[in-house]
């Protein structure tokens, strides 16, 4: 079982979700140990082989590979079909025991918890978060979204703008985890440098 950690911001205070709270956004706690949390919390025998547990600020996805489907399949479709079916099956079987879990999590970090599953070929998110991220375009990069647009890659610049991040990450994945190592190292040693006097 191992661990993909988006940065996660320390709070002053006590850590909350950052849906709490007034005007001010509060930050979510820090969850470094999520990893080891949900090894020791998943009942055995739900998942075999790696699982992947990933946070960031918002949200803690937890995927898991399935046991092996047996008996022989005429071809790659029939095998995804019953691939697909055997993960339904775990989130039909296995969704109260999830929201607990869920619930549990969502108490000790300050984050909503989404699953998946995968096995062999095939992996399904359950519910997962859409947090809408505001930012400001110039023309150049509003053309760029447009362009998808009018090409029908994506239905809105809201959609194309996910499109254009979900394929950077693809083409980046191994400098965008060498960044996140980079960032957690800072957090480490930020975390050990001396703590702040009163009226400094």
């Amino acid at each position: 079982m191992y661990s993909r950690f988006g940065r996660t911001a320390r709070g002053r205070g006590r850590g909350g979700p950052p849906w709490a709270g007034g005007g001010r956004r509060s930050e979510p706690s820090a969850a470094e140990d999520a990893n080891a949390w949900f090894t020791g919390r998943l009942p055995e025998g739900w998942f075999t082989g790696g699982t992947t547990v990933t946070v960031d600020r918002e949200e803690i996805l937890v995927v898991g590979e399935l046991p092996p489907v047996g008996g022989e399949f005429a071809d790659d479709a029939e095998r995804a079909a019953a691939e697909s079916g055997r993960i339904a099956r775990f989130r039909e079987e296995t969704r109260e025991e999830r929201i607990e879990i869920a619930r549990q999590a969502e108490h000790r970090y300050g984050r909503k918890v989404a699953w998946g599953a995968r096995l062999g070929d095939t992996e399904a998110l359950f519910t997962t978060l859409s947090v809408p991220v505001m930012t400001r375009l110039h023309q150049p990069e509003r053309m760029v979204l447009d362009t998808l647009v009018d090409a029908g890659v994506a239905r809105s610049r809201s959609e194309a703008l996910a499109w254009a991040v979900r394929l950077v990450g693809q083409h980046t994945e191994d400098w965008l985890g060498e960044l996140r190592e980079a960032l957690s190292k800072v957090d480490e040693l930020r975390n050990r440098g001396p703590e702040p006097q009163p009226g400094d």
